[in-house]
């Protein structure tokens, strides 16, 4: 397992298809993805994971297991990916974590291990959060990162037209 960056409580690492399980209490936990209006099937799940580790090989990011420094304890998922917003690609920091982590901060912490990893390492002069119009809680994750709404749009996804709000920072 490659670990990618550190934080003061979280290492972030590619994961492997032994991450499947913890992955699954995310993807697959309905009021966790209620901004994708759906939990995952068990295929659903393992396609999101064989795609990170695609994206890992092909883009050299993607989303990242977060595991507690002090349990090795994964908590959930953050990183990097390419997006599109009308017809523009953009590295976006996105982030979901298990329900029994929410509040400690945790996606605050890797987002913005995330957005340093992709100025200092990855050369990007922006990045951006793509935050559905009723995820609050990432929406404020988002502001703590430093990234300011610049836009809005409609994303279509299964089957349906979701309002987003595209959050922005660039490099200092």
């Amino acid at each position: 397992m490659k670990k990618i960056l550190e934080t003061e409580r979280l290492i972030l690492r590619e994961m492997t298809q032994d991450d499947y399980g913890d992955l699954c209490e995310i993807l697959q936990d309905k009021e966790t993805m209620y901004a994708y209006e759906h939990a995952f099937s068990a295929d659903e799940a393992q396609a999101w994971l064989e795609k990170q580790i695609s994206r890992y090989k092909n883009d050299g990011f993607g989303l990242w297991a977060v595991i507690l420094k002090t349990s090795g304890e994964f908590v959930g998922q953050c990183g990097i990916t390419r997006q599109d917003i009308e017809g523009n690609t953009v590295p976006e920091i996105g982030y979901l974590l298990k329900r029994k982590h929410w509040h400690n901060g945790y996606a605050s912490e890797a987002a913005q291990g995330c957005k340093q990893y992709a100025f200092e390492t990855l050369g990007f002069n922006k990045v951006y959060s793509i935050i559905r119009d009723n995820n609050y809680a990432s929406q404020r994750v988002a502001e703590r990162n430093g990234m300011k709404a610049v836009k809005t749009f409609i994303k279509h996804y299964y089957g349906m037209d979701m309002p987003h709000i595209v959050y922005c920072a660039d490099k200092k």
